[in-house]
């Protein structure tokens, strides 16, 4: 790739990639009934060219966030803000002064999730690399997910559940840290499982209550309130027949697993872990059509920020796997956790610590004067369950 430039492959293959997945070069609008649908207008996405005077290096040899200068790495102009009339991606490749470059990324949720990003990546990728077409033909195909006439919400939701905060006080001091669990720390918390659950419990659903739990104590939340822990599951193969392999579109739920307060500090981490695997076992396509029902009678509620975490694991997304002719990325995955109002959302993503050993990063976003008790929680409950 000498002497080639990595903005002008990237926009180039972005263009013509754009051509097969079009809606993402249109732009969001509202109906009157409430409803968003797309306006194919080909205004395109938004492409920001930047040069920064720095090396790869300069970031640490352990790639992780918070990263320096993010507001520089993926400027967000005001004309890119908001849901609607609204660029649907905003895309940002920075050079480097060692010859590595960055590539950034904001994008529409409504659109696409986190599947269908990669699929529209990795066809960007492959364009860059000389393809002249998508390997996997991009589908659109949103009537997969229609609701039904009349409406039928046949599951308790609560998820969506409209709840009151006795805490009326909102924090504005958050903080940015991420945390690194190798397979020692990862032996470590599975140890503390009875045999048969620690041998069939995911490293996701293990890791997910251990820092639910640990959240949960340093939050210091009363003990009589509830608290949920809200894991995102991919549905495309919850459907029969399942969804073909190029659709892009969101297709994701995020059941809530649900408990007192007290109960989860005080009980064994299989207690959490039970609740985990629950809550994500009840993910069907019923369960999907349930969801589309109620967004329809509803009105589009949105999920419940009390006393509330969102979790979403990129591990086997793909994020550094994609290749756009330089190789493939040394960190691939999410740059800040937490979502506008919603802060408490925390994303696990494949890395590598100073040592150069293959773990997951658990990004998460907490007031100042929380982050520390829940590192001392991380740390302590691994010695003393």
């Amino acid at each position: 790739m000498v002497g080639k430039d990595p903005v002008q492959t990237i926009k180039h293959a972005l263009a013509q990639t754009l051509v097969f997945f079009y809606p993402l070069a249109g732009r969001l609008k509202e109906a009157s009934d409430g409803k968003l649908a797309v306006d194919c207008n080909q205004q395109g996405v938004m492409f920001i060219e930047a040069d920064a005077d720095v090396t790869l290096l300069q970031f640490g040899h352990a790639l992780k966030p918070p990263f320096p200068c993010f507001q520089e790495l993926l400027y967000q102009p005001p004309a890119s803000q908001g849901i609607t009339d609204t660029p649907i991606f905003l895309i940002q490749v920075t050079r480097l002064k060692c010859g590595g470059f960055i590539f950034a990324l904001r994008f529409n949720h409504a659109m696409v999730d986190g599947v269908g990003l990669i699929r529209f990546l990795s066809t960007v990728a492959e364009i860059a690399r000389g393809a002249k077409q998508p390997s996997i033909q991009a589908e659109w195909r949103r009537e997969l997910l229609n609701a039904r006439d009349p409406p039928r919400v046949t599951f308790n939701h609560r998820e969506y559940e409209q709840l009151s905060d006795s805490n009326d006080v909102v924090p504005t001091d958050l903080e940015q840290r991420s945390f690194f669990f190798g397979a020692t720390e990862i032996a470590a918390i599975r140890s503390l499982l009875p045999s048969d659950l620690e041998q069939h419990a995911t490293t996701f659903e293990v890791l997910t209550s251990y820092v639910w739990r640990c959240r949960t104590r340093a939050l210091q939340i009363d003990p009589e309130e509830d608290v949920r822990m809200m894991c995102i599951v991919d549905a495309r193969g919850k459907f029969n027949p399942p969804f073909p392999a190029g659709y892009y579109g969101s297709c994701f739920a995020f059941p809530a697993a649900v408990s007192g307060a007290g109960e989860l500090c005080e009980k064994p981490l299989e207690y959490a872990v039970g609740l985990v695997q629950k809550a994500r076992e009840k993910v069907s396509e019923e369960y999907m059509q349930s969801v589309a029902d109620l967004m329809v009678s509803e009105g589009r509620p949105l999920f419940t920020v009390v006393r509330s975490c969102l979790v979403l694991d990129t591990t086997e997304a793909g994020f550094r796997d994609v290749d756009f002719g330089w190789g493939k990325a040394v960190y691939g995955g999410m740059a800040i956790a937490g979502a506008g109002a919603f802060p408490a959302v925390n994303f696990h993503v494949p890395s590598q610590n100073a040592k150069g050993e293959e773990g997951i990063l658990v990004l998460v976003c907490l007031p100042k004067q929380v982050t520390k008790a829940f590192a001392k929680e991380l740390d302590h409950n691994m010695l003393h369950p």
